[in-house]
């Protein structure tokens, strides 16, 4: 294998990966079916052959979404991972699983046709900080969160939860 190690993961732990070469192309895809396995208003990916994917934690579970590909997922926890042509020459993993996804910058986007018309009025909006709300109860709602998902990084175990 590659000097190349890449880590990532499930929320809660029960699926872990490793990449074994780096992504060439990181990229977000704005198409319908993207939004729908993410949930989301679109998907980031990085892709890498196949071959230079290792499973080194529990199963992936998969959905065919179309004649050429699945959408892969934790089925524990439900978190999207990857998106994977059937020939298996490719796999793309979503960036927001990687342990690092800040190392992931997108360089390309596709399914352009997609893309939803307000997106980046949305992003250009006020941001805060988790906890850091207007009032006083966001700040006490925000301290009584304890999060349960799994931290990122390899664990010799899967933490039961």
């Amino acid at each position: 294998m590659s000097k190349v190690r890449l880590t990532g993961g499930c929320q809660c732990g029960a699926v872990r990966y490793a990449l074994h070469s780096m992504p060439a192309k990181p990229c977000i895809c704005h198409c319908r079916m993207c939004q729908k396995q993410m949930g989301n208003l679109f998907g980031a990916f990085a892709g890498i052959p196949q071959t230079d994917f290792e499973l080194t934690r529990g199963e992936l579970s998969r959905f065919q979404s179309s004649d050429l590909a699945d959408r892969v997922f934790c089925a524990k926890c439900g978190t999207p991972l990857a998106f994977r042509y059937l020939d298996g020459s490719r796999i793309s993993v979503t960036i927001g699983s990687l342990d690092e996804p800040e190392q992931m910058r997108p360089l390309a986007q596709y399914g352009a046709e997609g893309r939803l018309s307000w997106l980046e009025e949305a992003l250009a909006t006020p941001a805060t900080i988790t906890g850091a709300g207007d009032t006083q109860a966001d700040m006490r709602a925000a301290e009584r969160i304890h999060p349960r998902q799994h931290p990122d990084h390899d664990t010799a175990v899967w933490p039961s939860l």
